[in-house]
């Protein structure tokens, strides 16, 4: 099967996907974060630097749980129009 390339809209969203949880991360290590996450911290870098503009969607599941933030704040900041950096991260529930 042959993969299609992915938009550039994709990448950008992928993009700001990676700067939403980098700065949800804030004082954290990476290392604590993706431990958290049950992912590898290799794997945590190459979402936050857009290098994985598509991650799974339990990826990002559970990084979100590990930074206590509600999957809809994250799609909400990944689906922004522009790349605002001071849209609101609401806290998981």
């Amino acid at each position: 099967m042959v993969r299609v390339p992915l938009s550039e809209s994709e990448r950008e969203r992928g993009a700001r996907l990676g700067r939403a949880l980098r700065e949800a991360r804030a004082g954290r290590s990476m290392v604590e974060i993706a431990l958290r996450a049950g992912i590898s911290t290799e794997t945590l870098r190459k979402i936050e630097t857009g290098r994985i503009p598509t991650p799974a969607f339990f990826t990002v599941a559970a990084l979100a749980e590990a930074l206590g933030l509600s999957l809809d704040a994250l799609l909400r900041r990944a689906d922004a129009v522009g790349t605002d950096p001071d849209l609101p991260m609401a806290a998981s529930s």
